[in-house]
């Protein structure tokens, strides 16, 4: 019979090639399969991509391996073709290794649970089902642990259920075998997350460099900057002083919560792990521009930007200011506060007086784009020139008064009225009155003018001479005599000279030689008018006596007489 055997029954006893080698390559994946559930070294992966639902990495196998959830373990700056040592966990259940980056074994009995509480190291678990508060999680061979909510490392509840099915690593916080049917095990996961996040972030924060410049995103804004996370669990400190080249208030004005944003690290503190980072940096200086293009003496305009105890600063190109001293705002006022003379926004034209380029500062002068009054006082004040002016304040020895522009003048207090002699000025003026008043005197060096009010004020002299005329015969009290020469009082506080014949006659020649032009003549008369002066005839102080007007000369209240025939 033997020889008679069906086809069917020789194909039972002899497998064909094809038979053969597929049962060879189902022992290959096996075996190859058996290998990843035991401990093993590190394999070398390279990554193949990255995507929002993981990292896929080549293990060179007939699978790739995979990183799901929380991905703070990995190194920073993650790109395709990087390599990295990668576990392999377990599969998953689409097709792929599981894996990570700290190797861990699944321990086989209460034994092996006992070491790595004792030595709380960490081990492999895989996440059964989602229970009331937390998870259970098989750790061993019938074994299951429960791993709670707040301890899973996930911060949604919603993605509590994405857990299940995987293999995690977590740290037995509590083992009470004393009932092994029944064992109570809690297991931690968030504290292993932690720690390789920390590993992460360190390995991460020691590849920064200064002056290199990073993607960042704003995650929170205070009073004097702003957070920026420039890496996973990573931030760094914008200053104010350093989000702009302009001066910026607050932060918010500059930027929000949750912008993203290129940034420069500045400096590393390895020791403190403090970042400082730039924004304005990445733009050009405005000052190296300016102090090309400014040098001292040039006239510019800029607008007030910030008022300080000590002066102005004024913005005179963007992100430049200029500093206006409280000493370079006025000519004529003492300034005591900046806002005596200037506000917040005003538009003002300044000189520039001093540029320190190695401090980036510049000194401006207000009062020299507006020049110097004084410059001109002479030629608007001089002497005789009558002016209409507001008392500015008044003291016991005199008032000032406001001549335009800042400048002051005072007018002493004998100057103000010829009625009565004043002890205090305020006994005839106060601040605010306007007054009429003379110049007297200029001093430009000093800064001082000089007014007179009682000046204006008519004399007994101004009335008399209004009331009387030449020719007019009247008559008047001889107050003294010298020479040839009588002092005459006409009026109370009105006196005259008397001429004698013979200084008329000396003066007739004196005339008529100058006209002549012959000095002979000139000399000859005053020797004999000299030779031959006397007292009028009969003329004694005391006397009242007839006299005839000659001549006045009102503007200077000059009355000349002679005695009346």
């Amino acid at each position: 019979m033997n020889s008679l055997e069906s086809p069917h029954n020789l194909e039972q006893s002899a497998p064909s090639t094809e038979e053969s080698s597929f049962g060879e390559v189902l022992r290959q994946f096996e075996a190859e399969h058996k290998s990843v559930e035991g401990p093993e070294t590190a394999i070398e992966g390279t990554v193949l991509s990255i995507s929002d639902d993981g990292v896929v990495v080549g293990v060179g196998r007939k699978m790739e391996g995979v990183f799901r959830g929380d991905l703070s373990s990995l190194p920073a700056g993650l790109a395709p073709g990087a390599k990295l040592p990668v576990h392999i966990t377990g599969k998953t259940e689409d097709g792929y290794y599981s894996l990570s980056t700290i190797h861990v074994e699944k321990a086989r009995d209460f034994s092996g649970l006992q070491a790595a509480f004792d030595g709380k190291v960490p081990i492999s678990g895989t996440v059964k089902e989602q229970v009331k508060g937390g998870l259970r999680v098989e750790v061993a061979d019938g074994v299951v642990a429960f791993l709670p909510a707040s301890r899973s490392g996930v911060r949604e509840m919603s993605d509590l259920q994405k857990l299940v099915g995987q293999s995690i690593e977590c740290r037995i916080t509590k083992l009470d075998i004393a009932n092994p049917e029944r064992p109570d095990v809690v297991v931690d996961r968030r504290g292993i997350l932690e720690e390789q996040a920390t590993v992460a972030k360190q390995q991460a924060f020691e590849t920064l460099q200064a002056d290199v410049v990073v993607d960042g995103r704003v995650r929170s804004l205070t009073d004097f900057g702003a957070f920026v996370e420039i890496l996973p669990g990573i931030d760094g400190l914008l200053h104010v002083t350093d989000m702009s080249w302009q001066r910026v208030e607050k932060p918010a004005d500059v930027l929000t919560v949750g912008q993203r944003l290129q940034v420069k690290i500045l400096k590393i503190n390895r020791e403190s792990r403090k970042i400082s980072l730039g924004l304005k940096q990445l733009t050009p200086d405005p000052w190296a521009q300016a102090l090309e293009n400014l040098k001292q003496g040039d006239r510019v305009r800029g607008k007030v930007v910030r008022l300080a105890e000590f002066g102005a600063f004024v913005e005179i190109a963007p992100g430049v200011d200029g500093l206006i001293h409280l000493s370079e705002m006025s000519w004529t006022k003492r300034v005591r506060k900046p806002s005596d003379i200037l506000q917040l926004d005003d538009v003002v034209d300044v000189v520039i007086l001093d540029i320190k380029k190695d401090d980036k500062r510049i000194g401006l002068g207000l009062k020299q784009a507006l020049g110097n009054p004084w410059d001109t006082v002479e030629s608007r004040f001089a002497p005789g020139t009558v002016v209409e002016v507001p008392v500015t304040s008044v003291a016991q020895f005199g008032a000032f008064v406001d001549l335009g522009d800042g400048i002051e003048g005072m007018i002493h207090v004998a100057d103000i009225t010829r009625e009565k002699r004043i002890q205090h000025a305020k006994e005839a003026l106060s601040p605010g009155q306007v007054v009429k008043a003379v110049v007297l005197e200029v001093d430009k060096d000093k800064r001082r003018i000089r007014l007179s009010m009682k000046q204006l004020e008519p004399t007994s002299a101004d009335v008399f001479i209004s009331e009387h005329t030449v020719g007019e015969t009247l008559m008047g009290r001889v107050i003294e005599v010298h020479g040839n020469v009588a002092k005459i009082e006409l009026a109370e506080g009105v006196h005259s000279r008397c001429k004698t014949k013979e200084e008329a006659t000396s003066q007739a020649a004196t005339a008529q030689a100058s006209d002549v032009q012959d000095l002979a003549a000139l000399l000859s008369n005053r020797w004999k008018g000299a030779g031959g002066a006397s007292a009028p005839e009969g003329i004694k102080p005391g006397q009242i006596r007839s006299f005839k007007i000659t001549a006045i000369d009102a503007p200077n209240k000059r009355i000349d007489i002679e005695i009346a025939e």
